[in-house]
């Protein structure tokens, strides 16, 4: 008995829906990290993204009108969107961004989707999955990739122009994170449609968690097909399908919603029982029929990588423009609070990781653009993104405190904490996607010889053993490779290699270098020990995908810095790259510690430290003078801050506003500040009980001009009120807060000009 043969009765076969999933998608960088080799030369060759003239324009335009036309704190108590936004997003064809002009669509890149996306959820999450979810997996992706020219050009059309609200229609009650075992059967047989009896499908089902269902016109809906009668051939059980049926189609039920976290965007359910329709419904035509699991997963993984990474990297830019805003202005036992480290250390964690993050999304969508489906990239950006996003918002909740858990108009944090978990939960579940997903689709998609040799091993052809043979005789040259690679550079460190010109940059891609080296050998034993057990070992092989999840977000960072920071701003945006990159590379080498101290094989386990020479963590730290630095930085207003924050768009008289007018007021004021801090030190006057009574002793000592005077009350106004919350009476109704600053402001200046006169 061969080799080949005993192996083929120990290991398990590649299903078929892990086997479409396997064969759906790219693979990129993600590869060379997997296998030790980062290519940072692949890396650099991408085409810098931008947008074009005409993303520009409707970001400046019809994105702009939107979010000054939202007022998110009446939206979320709310039971519908207001008819006027979805009109506005109907006639701006909001829901066609991917759509190809030739049907009417804007035909935007996967980086100005993510922008725009992004742009709208740091005003309104609600709204922003409402416009996210037509662009990302649904029915207008699914017929442009695989319906017919007949289907694409009726539906197409109607899409774009908003005639047409879609919804698709995947998970069920009994099939959430395993999609592929969705209990809803499409039966073949014949029934009248169109007054003629023609081939169709009998399909019951029963879905929830669709978005826009509730007020779809057309149902996009996964379901399995049998064809007990052998209608179309002698196979039984056909596959999963995917099939787009009008809302007026008799006996679809749409309309009962959700309440997905109060989150305001139309969520809910879809029901049918024994509903025919005709084989011109299934997505492709008849001969689509079976292949709807490979559809899905190819449309996923790009979805996955453009809607929901955008919502975690808005929550950051929105979390740290206000946080670093409010930390500026907010004072407690005389300095503003970013002046104590406590503050500093939360400040600086949430600038880095929102680098981070831009940093990814950026790297993620130029890697769409180039047209590829990286499914294992995507999966990467799902899970740390919308984690990152998570983390990031709770610590902007612990700087701001009181004003960040106090609901109203002017909380600029309330509402995204509210649906962070949702981005967390949808579009495969983040426990899923990390421990399964990253690691589980990356080791059978990166290993240049694995899914062969499986192949090989399960094949009945007569040259299966001599095919197998030659594989193995690879994947042991590889792996011995692999090792001696790993061995020298944990040896022999400086031997690491590095083409980046920027010193700053060269000791983080060599750094990059040792730990993916280190990886593709933890990576072999694992599999060469574990085998098939691997799978299942969801834990360790969750860590060697945190190692190449993080690896990939080191060499986004590195790529953000080269290519998207301006020469003369890398003296701002250093200590952002610095603290990004070593957090990254801090977790990687950590993950893999973490992976050796839990490997189950104490020989192995001792092996793998040899021959890596890993036996203490050696990445550089980030440090207190580092997060001191950058939280520095963060409380600048520098063309590179500005620069990251820039998906959000302050509104007059929004939170937003409140808090950068008043940051601004005091920036322009800080010379008069120290004035007025020096004229108290040298007890020229003396402090009153309010700022506004100490500016008014510092007017009279003379210490301030009535110029001066006048613009620190202009300030004190902007800061009393960026540092306030939003009041409501008994009843819990708004109180409107203009009037009552307005009436301070004149009763300050009234109070000024009495104690001049006297």
């Amino acid at each position: 008995m061969s080799l080949r043969t005993k192996l083929k009765k120990v290991l398990p076969s590649i299903s078929t829906t892990e086997q479409e999933a396997l064969d759906a998608g790219d693979v990129w960088l993600e590869g060379s990290i997997y296998q030790g080799r980062p290519d940072f030369d692949a890396l650099r060759a991408i085409p810098v993204a931008s947008l074009s003239a005409e993303e520009k324009a409707f970001l400046d335009g019809p994105v702009q009108q939107l979010i000054e036309m939202v007022d998110d704190f009446a939206l979320q108590d709310s039971i519908h969107l207001p008819d006027e936004l979805l009109n506005f997003l109907k006639d701006n064809k909001f829901f066609s961004l991917i759509i190809p002009k030739v049907y009417g669509g804007h035909e935007f890149s996967p980086y100005a989707n993510s922008t725009i996306v992004a742009t709208i959820a740091a005003k309104s999450s609600a709204l922003a999955v409402t416009v996210m979810v037509p662009n990302s997996l649904g029915p207008g992706e699914l017929l442009m990739h695989y319906g017919t020219d007949q289907q694409r050009d009726y539906w197409l059309p109607r899409l774009a122009h908003g005639q047409e609200i879609p919804c698709f229609a995947l998970t069920s009650p009994e099939a959430g994170s395993d999609a592929g075992g969705i209990p809803d059967i499409g039966t073949v047989t014949m029934g009248e449609y169109q007054g003629q009896q023609v081939l169709g499908l009998n399909v019951t089902w029963d879905k929830r968690y669709i978005t826009l269902a509730p007020i779809a016109t057309v149902l996009g809906l996964a379901f399995k097909v049998e064809d007990p009668q052998g209608l179309l051939g002698d196979k039984k059980q056909l596959g999963i399908t995917c099939a787009l049926i009008p809302k007026s189609h008799v006996g679809v039920e749409l309309g009962n919603r959700h309440d997905p976290m109060g989150c305001r965007f139309y969520n809910g359910t879809t029901r049918g029982e024994n509903v025919f329709i005709p084989m011109e419904f299934i997505i492709g035509g008849q001969q689509n029929i079976g292949r709807g699991w490979q559809m899905l997963v190819a449309c996923l993984g790009a979805g996955r990588g453009i809607s929901l990474p955008a919502l975690g990297v808005s929550v950051s830019q929105a979390s740290f423009k206000s946080s670093a805003e409010y930390a500026a202005v907010r004072e407690q036992f005389g300095l503003a609070i970013g002046k104590f480290e406590g503050i500093q250390e939360k400040l600086a964690d949430i600038a880095g990781k929102t680098y981070l993050q831009e940093a990814m999304r950026v790297l993620t969508t130029e890697g769409l653009g180039l047209g590829l489906k990286p499914s294992v990239v995507t999966a990467i950006a799902k899970y740390h993104m919308t984690e990152l996003g998570r983390d990031v918002l709770n610590s902007a909740m612990d700087i701001q405190a009181g004003k960040a858990i106090q609901r109203g108009p002017q909380n600029t944090l309330a509402s995204a904490f509210i649906a962070q978990p949702i981005a967390i939960t949808v579009e495969g579940a983040n426990i899923l996607t990390r421990n399964l997903m990253i690691f589980g689709q990356g080791v059978m998609r990166c290993h240049p010889h694995l899914q062969s040799m499986v192949e090989s091993i399960h094949s009945d052809d007569k040259s299966a053993d001599k095919t197998f043979n030659r594989i193995l005789r690879q994947t042991i040259g590889y792996s011995v490779g692999n090792s001696l690679r790993a061995f020298r550079l944990g040896l022999l460190p400086f031997t690491a290699g590095a083409t980046s010109p920027l010193s700053e940059v060269a000791e983080y891609e060599k750094a990059v270098n040792k730990l993916a080296s280190k990886l593709a050998v933890y990576a072999d034993f694992s599999l060469l020990v574990l085998g098939g057990k691997l799978k299942q070992a969801e834990m360790l092989s969750a860590r060697l995908g945190d190692v190449m999840s993080y690896l990939y977000a080191a060499m986004a960072s590195i790529r953000y810095y080269e290519q998207k920071v301006a020469e003369q701003q890398r003296s701002e945006a250093v200590a952002y790259f610095h603290y990004a990159t070593r957090w990254a590379l801090g977790n990687a080498e950590k993950a893999l510690l973490d992976f050796l101290d839990n490997f189950p094989s104490p020989a192995t386990r001792q092996l793998m430290k040899l021959i890596t020479v890993t036996y203490s963590p050696k990445m550089k730290k980030v440090n207190d003078d580092l997060v001191r630095e950058l939280a520095h930085q963060a409380q600048l207003n520098t063309e590179f801050k500005k620069q990251i924050t820039h998906l959000v768009k302050p509104v007059a008289g929004d939170g937003h506003d409140i808090n950068q007018q008043a940051y601004l007021a005091k920036i322009t004021c800080l010379p008069l500040l120290a004035k007025v801090k020096k004229g108290l030190k040298s007890r020229r006057f003396s402090a009153g009980v309010r700022f506004a009574q100490t500016l008014d002793n510092a007017l009279v000592a003379q210490v301030i001009s009535e110029s001066e005077h006048q613009q620190l009350q202009d300030y004190n106004i902007k800061r009393e009120r960026a540092i306030r919350v939003d009041e409501f009476d008994f009843d819990m109704r708004l109180i409107e807060q203009t009037g009552r600053a307005q009436s301070e402001q004149v009763q300050t200046v009234q109070n000024s000009e009495l104690k001049i006169a006297n």
